[in-house]
């Protein structure tokens, strides 16, 4: 069983790594592992830049966003002769556990420094702990960051809806999500938006222009009510917000009467990494927390291969994933199967994916009512 545990974060950055940071490397050195701090993610791997992690390192870091370790982009990893590399360096230092942090690259660098050709007889146990805004990863109900971004994206929404209905104004905000709008779609919601853009839709340039100006034409329509309008973008929604503003602009001036039209007044605002950065909220600190606390003990009990999951959001068969005893709430499902199915989630073709853009379509439709 492992008794050294290197812990990473790579990909972007999100509120609660350091609180899983943390958590990590209390709950190792409390069960006798001496656990290591390894900075820029794999790119500190291969440059050899770890270090101890005590507990006076990580003592003050649960409120602070971004991670204390850092990121970095490492594109080589996916050379064997690279991760040949990474897996030499740990063992010279004798680190034979390892905790991933991030996102869907992230979890596939995880997944490929243990594939058994390669790894032979050298001891290595890597368990991986999910944090992505996006929430693009599959079969765990939240990443770690998620809350934390979208209350971010609610509280901006909030106070741009203010001066949009003392002005009668349309605004388009574009929040993160360049290959999931998971963000858009729950944000959308909580702020009580009129229109969702996300790429799940698969809408065209001219749908999304047109759902856009009937969204404005429906609710200025309405008799004794707010004429604000509050369209959500995810930035994967590949239409630049400057020329979608654009041909709305030009579509209401074709459809509507002069004078009408020109009362109408649309606006922008991207909120870009301003979503990603900040403290994280309480839940995102006990998600960072209690997920990093399974994850360290599978590593511990010489498990491999797994990632610790939130509730997940479908049944799993028994050989895919086990319910943790250390948190009711948490599961460790098979990295292998974690990936294939984020890559169906990222195509559109899991159920979940589906669900997501039916059941926002269907709320979309009650709140234009």
């Amino acid at each position: 069983m492992p008794q050294r545990i290197g812990i990473l974060t790579s990909g972007g950055d999100a509120p609660g790594m350091n609180a899983a940071i943390r958590a990590a490397t209390l709950v190792g050195r409390s069960q006798g592992a001496e656990m290591f701090g390894v900075e820029r993610g794999y790119r500190g791997l291969l440059d050899d830049t770890i270090a101890p992690l005590m507990p006076a390192d990580v003592a003050r870091i649960l409120r602070e966003g971004g991670t204390i370790l850092g990121s970095a982009r490492c594109k080589e990893f996916h050379q064997r002769e690279v991760r040949d590399r990474a897996r030499a360096n740990l063992a010279r230092r004798g680190i034979d556990g390892l905790i991933v942090i991030g996102g869907n690259g992230s979890l596939t660098g995880a997944m490929k420094l243990t594939d058994p050709e390669e790894l032979g007889d050298q001891p290595l146990a890597i368990a991986g702990v999910p944090a992505s805004i996006d929430n693009d990863l599959a079969l765990t109900g939240l990443a770690i960051g998620v809350d934390t971004a979208m209350n971010t994206i609610v509280e901006a929404c909030d106070k741009i809806a203010d001066t949009a209905t003392a002005h009668d104004r349309t605004f388009i905000v574009e929040v993160m999500g360049r290959d999931c709008g998971y963000l858009a779609m729950t944000s959308a919601i909580a702020v009580g938006a009129d229109l969702a853009l996300f790429p799940e839709a698969g809408r065209s340039e001219a749908a999304i222009v047109e759902q856009i100006v009937d969204t404005v034409v429906t609710v200025r329509s309405r008799p004794g009510r707010t004429r604000k309008v509050i369209v959500v973008k995810a930035e994967g929604v590949t239409f630049a917000i400057d020329r979608l503003k654009a041909q709305v602009d030009a579509r209401l001036r074709d459809k509507l009467p002069d004078a009408e039209a020109s009362g109408i007044e649309t606006r922008v605002t991207v909120l870009g990494h301003v979503v990603r950065g900040g403290r994280p909220s309480a839940f995102d600190r006990l998600l960072g927390s209690r997920l990093a606390n399974v994850a360290v003990r599978a590593v511990m009990g010489g498990i491999t291969g797994k990632m610790a999951a939130w509730l997940p959001p479908v049944e799993l068969a028994p050989e895919i994933a086990v319910r943790c005893a250390a948190d009711p709430y948490c599961w460790l499902v098979d990295l292998g199967a974690v990936l294939a199915e984020t890559e169906n989630l990222l195509q559109g073709k899991s159920p979940l994916a589906r669900w997501r853009a039916g059941a926002f379509d269907e709320i979309e439709h009650a709140l234009l009512l």
